[in-house]
């Protein structure tokens, strides 16, 4: 059993690392934070971070999923905001993986070669108002009409909703057949009966932009169809399967930055005549973060390697990934705020925002709740 990365593999996060540092860093050089999204977006692209895990024959990296993981985690580690990367995970794997391994030809080139340049932003268009978890419960239509489809609903929490240019979304096409009739597509937003809602208001991943997405009467091609007819939740199931792997990489980039930053405090900060990290309270504190990362850590990257390999037992590793990286996230994010003090409350530090870039970990991508059912399942209860 090898822990260690390969040659390639460090030489690629180390440079990725100090590019992100460089050029997506919200401490790097002056007014990169303050770029518009699009512009964001752009140099993101620039990075090869919208391609990760796209066939490299239309531009992207072709990487798997440890490696996408990998990215994903030294984009975060780099000092990108933690929605800017979020809402590049969501691209890809949300909305990429499905486009790559269900569209057909020759969509499928076209649509792949303008995720992977950053050209096109993708969204998600899944979840609906009274359709979260329980997915069966979807209400947005599709049905025939000529060659092609006529949409009809409309989904609620789009990531990138606002400023993408295509929406992988889900509609029932057969309401007789329950999860078997709903089917998979991809929707260019400009097309006639698409509207999207101004950017939602929300506690935190301020970089990853969501709204409200309505389809009245949208026509789309029947070639714009992710998969066959009525597979809708086996391509939901595979893009989730991807996501719930790779993308909380973004959380342990996001939480060993944010160790690195307590334990320098730790040891310069002075109270009682000492640095702050003499005292047990406060080492113990910092161990417990350190100990949760690493937890958290081995299994997202065997839940990778389980998806890479497609093994038996990649559903449960992915879900028992989920629960501890979206758990030790807010954990570590409360510990933080506590060994700052009140300069952890404080806007300006930057702590407090990983306590609330943590908390939506716990309900995207299936919640906790539905992760823990998925682990009961397959331990047989």
């Amino acid at each position: 059993m090898d822990f260690g990365l390969t040659a390639e593999q460090s030489k690629r996060l180390d440079e990725l690392t100090g590019a992100v540092r460089d050029r997506l860093a919200t401490d790097g050089p002056p007014g990169s934070a303050d770029r518009s999204p699009r512009q964001r977006w752009r140099v993101a692209a620039e990075l090869g971070l919208t391609g990760l895990c796209l066939p490299a024959e239309h531009g992207g990296g072709g990487l798997g999923a440890l490696d996408t993981a990998l990215c994903l985690e030294a984009t975060t580690r780099g000092g990108a905001e933690t929605g800017l990367a979020f809402a590049i995970a969501a691209h890809l794997l949300a909305c990429g993986v499905p486009i790559r391994d269900f569209a057909a030809e020759p969509t499928r080139a076209e649509l792949l070669t303008g995720l992977a340049s950053g050209e096109l932003i993708a969204a998600n268009a899944m979840t609906e108002d009274e359709a979260g978890s329980d997915v069966s419960r979807l209400t947005t239509t599709a049905v025939r009409d000529g060659d092609g489809w006529r949409l009809d609903g409309v989904k609620s929490f789009v990531s990138n909703g606002p400023i993408a240019d295509l929406l992988v979304t889900y509609a029932v096409t057969d309401p007789a057949a329950g999860h078997l009739g709903i089917t998979a597509f991809a929707v260019p937003r400009h097309s006639p009966g698409v509207t999207v809602s101004p950017p939602l208001a929300k506690l935190g991943l301020h970089g990853c932009q969501a709204g409200r997405v309505e389809f009245a009467g949208c026509r789309i091609p029947d070639r714009y169809r992710l998969g066959d007819e009525g597979s809708g939740s086996a391509v939901f199931q595979h893009s989730m399967g991807w996501e719930r792997a790779c993308l909380f990489g973004i959380y342990l980039g996001a939480m060993d930055e944010q160790l690195h930053r307590a334990i320098r405090h730790a040891g310069q900060r002075r109270q009682f005549g000492r640095s702050i990290g003499d005292f047990q309270a406060v080492s113990h504190r910092i161990a417990g973060m350190k100990q949760r990362l690493e937890a958290a850590r081995l299994l997202l990257y065997r839940a990778c390697w389980a998806l890479d390999r497609d093994t038996d037992d990649r559903i449960a590793a992915a879900a028992l990934s989920k629960v501890a990286v979206s758990e030790a996230a807010v954990a570590n994010g409360l510990d933080a705020i506590h060994l700052f003090g009140a300069a952890g409350y404080l806007v300006p530090t930057g702590i407090e925002a990983g306590l609330r870039d943590a908390i939506p970990a716990g309900i995207f991508s299936g919640t906790t709740e539905i992760q823990r059912d998925i682990i009961a399942r397959e331990v047989g209860l």
